[in-house]
């Protein structure tokens, strides 16, 4: 039987100032090709607005660990009030965007990804039994991979943001709030 268990709930990062959006957003699809990750964007929308642009995005990216366990992380990022700005670092002017970022981090587990055991009801019940007691091992093991690889995309966004500092004091001060 199918089923999907939660990893991670609602992991959070909220960043407010400069940074450059297709950067951030190379910088994450990178890490999807790096990790050996299948990417799926599930919705990418963008709304202009006089404040400025808001833009979500949804992704959706799986690996397949084993016959058996898949595992899956759900990426939300809102950019909020995005403008370009033109900033000048080391001697040369270059647009960049300023806004809010806010992005939420989902961590799932799914076991019998093809949905081989739903077909009968002997089936379904050995699913039960093994998940329970065979490959409670290899459950945790998919555990301990999305949690890790979940850490990593999170420490990479998270020190890009924190790196991507300009020395113009017009621009108001850069922050990042991290909440669990």
């Amino acid at each position: 039987m199918t089923e999907k268990h939660l990893v991670v709930d609602q992991l959070k990062l909220t960043y407010e100032g400069l940074f450059d959006l297709s950067e951030l957003y190379r910088l994450i699809d990178s890490w999807f090709y790096e990790k050996g990750w299948d990417k799926y964007e599930k919705m990418n929308q963008e709304l202009v607005t006089p404040s400025g642009r808001q833009i979500r995005i949804i992704l959706e990216p799986w690996k397949s660990i084993s016959d058996y366990f898949k595992i899956n992380i759900r990426i939300k990022i809102n950019f909020i009030d995005i403008k370009d700005v033109e900033v000048e670092k080391e001697g040369q002017k270059i647009m960049i965007n300023q806004g809010e970022v806010k992005i939420i981090f989902d961590g799932y587990v799914t076991s019998d990804r093809r949905g081989l055991w739903n077909n009968k009801p002997l089936y379904w019940f050995l699913s039960i039994l093994f998940n329970k007691y065979i490959f409670h091992e290899n459950y945790n093991r998919a555990e301990r991979w999305v949690l890790s690889d979940l850490d990593d995309l999170y420490q990479r966004i998270k020190s890009y943001l924190n790196v991507y500092r300009y020395n113009d004091p017009t621009q108001p001060q850069h922050k990042v709030d991290v909440r669990y």
